[in-house]
């Protein structure tokens, strides 16, 4: 249906900051992180609260007008992009930032949906606690966002994925009904747990505007540290010997391999290996909101075994904050590394912990076998199970013959995926990208209740269509 009709009564509504008409100011909003899909929305939709949300979304749902909720764009499935049709409008929650409540008793920040994760971080950290969720693109990935796709990130070892942070929320329905669940109870059973349906939900079932999250008391004492290791069954050897020195402290356990950090080395200024070089390398924190002496020295001989053992190879402990920001660059700046370096298939894959280290041999062997040549990038939380497994043309390959050949590339790492019992999307979510996968993945009843609870929350489909679905 035309967008022509409700543009005057949401101009009306929203006002000249809320509504963003011109193709030149709407083009940002229209394009994926990646670059993979472009879309031709008529406007973008930027209310300043909840109830011009729940108005503007009235107004589109009885024109038929589909909506595309947006938070800072950062998909790397194409999850927030418009279709090319022209029949979907972009809902940006950058307006909706406010920190609505913080308790340092209760250990919850009340906050609304297009506060970045960063400043959720800070507001958290003038209170003297944390925000346990971080991730590379966390300062312009939105709260909203993060909870919508239940972003996992750098802390999912110790505090769980984003969904796990989560006590109550605020949420637009499609018709414009507003479900105001910002309760901070730890317990409540009260019935079904509506949260978590729209927790990972990719904005198909309702608009998250504010939640409730759980907070943790700031840690007083941090160790991180960069090593090197010979195999990836040294670094599984490793991470349980990590867990075992200190489970409660153990926040990341980040695996790299060789060929993106060399990426990361080449293309982004300013870092530089703080060891020689090594087929593979882990980066590990622990933290603590304990005060007692000796807490950096445990770690340094718990790391001094494993060099013992002939898990680590060399290993370093960052002696100030900043070269703990040295550190965690290397692998933060993984993605845009691959992505100044060209054209890449990504896989977001999870597979037991216990059997990261098969995957890590078995999968590039499957790759080398379909495509002699084909150069990988393996990096990821290996202390949760999840690998970001990417793959780059071989060098006498075209880039666009080798992106029209991603699906049976992708297949290729999923058929180890699937033998090892994994998932073929581990915190990225399923998007635009990867919603031919499902009904093979999660086909038959598992699929027929996911519609199910689609057709019940949006029964015309107008929430992010297209995504999650085939």
């Amino acid at each position: 249906m035309s967008a022509a009709a409700p543009l005057s009564a949401l101009a009306a509504l929203l006002g000249p900051r809320g509504l963003i008409t011109d193709p030149a100011d709407i083009a940002p909003y229209a394009e994926d992180w990646r670059h993979l899909y472009r879309g031709h929305p008529p406007a973008v939709l930027r209310p300043a609260s909840t109830a011009e949300l729940a108005a503007a979304v009235r107004i589109c749902a009885e024109a038929g007008l589909g909506i595309v909720p947006q938070g800072g764009n950062t998909s790397m499935v194409g999850g927030a992009t418009p279709s090319a049709r022209g029949d979907e409008v972009v809902l940006a929650l950058s307006r909706l930032n406010r920190v609505r409540a913080i308790d340092p008793v209760d250990l919850t920040l009340t906050i609304e949906a297009g506060a970045t994760v960063k400043a959720a971080q800070d507001a958290a950290a003038q209170a003297g606690c944390q925000l346990p969720l971080s991730i590379a693109s966390e300062g312009s990935a939105t709260i909203g966002g993060v909870l919508s796709t239940n972003a996992g990130g750098n802390m999912t070892l110790r505090y769980g994925n984003a969904r796990d942070l989560v006590l109550g929320l605020e949420v637009v329905l499609a018709d414009g009904r507003v479900w105001e669940g910002l309760r901070q109870l730890r317990k409540d059973n009260t019935g079904y747990c509506l949260r978590q349906i729209f927790l990972g939900a990719e904005g198909t079932l309702g608009i998250i505007t504010a939640a409730v999250l759980k907070l943790v008391p700031a840690p007083r004492q941090r160790a991180v540290a960069f090593a090197t290791l010979p195999s990836p069954e040294a670094a599984l050897s490793f991470l349980t010997r990590c867990q075992r020195h200190d489970q409660a402290a153990l926040v990341a356990f980040e695996y790299m391999d060789r060929h993106g950090m060399a990426l990361v080395l080449q293309h982004i200024p300013d870092t530089q290996l703080p060891l020689a070089a090594a087929p593979h390398y882990a980066l590990i924190e622990f933290a603590s909101a304990r005060t007692e002496a000796g807490f950096t020295e445990a770690v340094e001989e718990m790391i001094a075994q494993a060099i013992a053992a002939g898990e680590v190879i060399d290993a370093t402990l960052a002696a100030s904050e900043a070269q703990a920001r040295a550190i965690w660059r290397l692998r933060e700046e993984h993605a845009e590394a691959q992505k100044r370096a060209g054209a890449s298939i990504k896989n977001d894959v999870s597979v037991p912990v216990s059997r990261v280290a098969e995957f890590l041999r078995e999968a590039p062997a499957a790759c080398a076998a379909f495509m002699p040549g084909i150069r990988v990038v393996a990096f990821g939380h290996l202390g949760d199970g999840n690998i970001h497994f990417n793959l780059r043309p071989p060098e006498t390959m075209a880039e666009a013959e080798f992106l029209a050949q991603d699906h049976a590339v992708m297949d290729a790492v999923l058929g180890v995926v699937r033998r090892l019992g994994g998932s073929f999307s581990a915190e990225h979510g399923v998007g635009r990208l990867k919603t031919y996968l499902m009904p093979e993945w999660r086909g038959g009843v598992e699929l027929d209740l996911m519609q199910a609870l689609k057709a019940a929350f949006d029964p015309r489909g107008l929430l992010n269509a297209g995504k999650i679905f085939p």
